[in-house]
């Protein structure tokens, strides 16, 4: 029986859906994804809208033996595998509820982190959110969610209170801490090697204010800024969550003229604390060499969601990354020699997240991703426009994270892991053996294609 069948209903407890083949007029726009480097090609689309059309889109996928790759946006699709023998089934299931006085959100698994602050803000309530309003939140949330709040609110994945999850077997499961409790341990940091989740429910908190922005500085004064920062870093109050970068936005009529072609040195992040209070924590960096603008000011947690200057819409993008240890003088030295920070191009941006505080402790019930190893978080990406400018872009990434080997824990955060591969590298050997304990009772024939597998031994 040919795929292209199934567009002919047989009879099955559930009627299978309507698939996307490749000869379709509709093929080409339902199998790209946000990061528009990934040329999907899978052997069909499905777009499921609620949880009982995942489970028909799971019924085709046994009919035809196909694999599984649920996605909604697409934001880390460069690091997934060949599709030609998979479904890809795109979760378009919208919708936030929120509960003001349990202070949760039950967020649907098509949902965007723009779509969860507009409901939970006119509670003054904040989520975990990222720094881009369309990036998922079910993909945000698996892997880890490192917020511009984290190191005082920890990962979103040690803050999610349930998964509904549609399961090889076919079964529509409520998983939390009483129920299916180790899967409930995996799914939270093993991303979507599991099952197909159709809603998450996430804590909220009563934050109606921050204080929030960036300094920028011309990049000759690079490492006068890193250094300070670096320094400032090791005692910085859990209540702050900063970022530095070296940057160069193209030349766009909306990109300020101050920021335009030009590369930059920015530090940006937020403060838990009311603005007096804040603007003390920040001022051993603030005031180091001759800044061209700073923003830092009282703002919504809306507002976080713009912060980063994350591009508006589906971009290429190619990226690398790797945990950092720590930084001192001679690893900041060879950073910045290979960054090159009054060139940066052909890359986008070269940044170092601030880690620790909550982030790198391990919380009471946490799941699988209980927390980051290491000061920084590393991230390079550029976006390609042409196959020549990709090849120079790899080259470089390639260059930069070798040259900062000697100072990385050896690990990596999935969600900035754009080159996909094994799980394990996220892992130590012990937690990666669990999940692949879990893996093979929920997913024994590895039905699911996830962008970091989890093998079943």
């Amino acid at each position: 029986m040919s795929l292209s069948s199934v567009l002919e209903p047989r009879s099955t407890a559930r009627v299978l859906p309507d698939a996307i083949l490749p000869h379709h007029a509709a093929y080409d726009e339902a199998r790209t994804a946000w990061n528009l480097t990934a040329d999907q090609r899978p052997a069909a689309v499905v777009v499921a809208h609620d949880a009982a059309e995942v489970l028909s889109a799971l019924d085709l996928a046994r009919a035809f033996d196909l694999r599984v790759v649920p996605q909604g946006t697409g934001h880390l699709a460069s690091a997934l595998p060949d599709m030609s023998d998979a479904i890809l089934l795109r979760t378009d299931i919208g919708g936030v509820t929120v509960d003001p006085d349990a202070r949760i959100a039950r967020v649907g698994a098509g949902a965007v982190w723009q779509d969860v602050v507009d409901a939970v803000t006119p509670y003054g309530l904040a989520a975990l959110s990222g720094s881009s309003h369309d990036v998922g939140v079910t993909g945000y949330a698996l892997g880890g969610g490192l917020s511009w709040l984290a190191r005082s609110k920890g990962l979103l994945a040690n803050n999610i209170r349930s998964i509904e999850l549609a399961t090889a077997g076919g079964r529509l499961l409520r998983v939390d801490a009483q129920h299916h409790a180790e899967l409930f341990w995996a799914l939270r940091g093993g991303g979507g090697n599991f099952g197909v989740v159709t809603a998450i429910e996430i804590d909220l908190f009563p934050i109606t204010e921050v204080f929030a922005g960036m300094t920028v500085w011309p990049a000759d004064q690079a490492r006068e800024v890193l250094a300070a920062w670096v320094a400032w870093s090791r005692t910085a109050p859990e209540a702050v969550t900063t970022s530095w970068r070296l940057l160069r936005l193209p030349d766009l009529p909306e990109i300020p003229d101050p920021l335009r072609d030009t590369p930059l040195v920015v530090i940006d992040g937020a403060v838990l604390a009311d603005g007096p209070a804040a603007a003390g924590m920040l001022g051993a960096f603030r005031g180091v060499g001759t800044p061209v603008m700073d923003t830092w000011d009282t703002m919504s947690p809306a507002g976080l969601l713009q912060l980063h200057m994350d591009p508006p819409e589906p971009v290429p993008g190619l990226g690398d990354t790797a945990l950092i240890e720590s930084l001192d003088e001679a690893g900041i030295d060879v950073l910045l020699d290979a960054a090159r920070p009054q060139e940066i191009s052909p890359l986008l941006f070269i940044e170092l997240r601030q880690l620790g505080g909550a982030v790198g402790r391990e919380a009471p019930g946490a799941g699988a991703r209980a927390k980051l190893d290491g000061e920084f978080a590393l991230f390079v990406i550029g976006m390609p426009m042409s196959p020549e400018h990709g090849r120079a872009i790899d080259e470089r990434l390639v260059e930069i994270v070798a040259a900062m080997r000697p100072w990385s824990t050896g690990g990596v955060y999935a969600n900035f892991a754009e080159r996909g591969g094994s799980m394990a590298s996220a892992f130590d050997a012990r937690t990666f053996a669990r999940l692949q304990e879990a893996r093979a009772v929920w997913d024994p024939s590895e039905m699911f294609v996830a962008s970091h597998r989890i093998d079943v031994p």
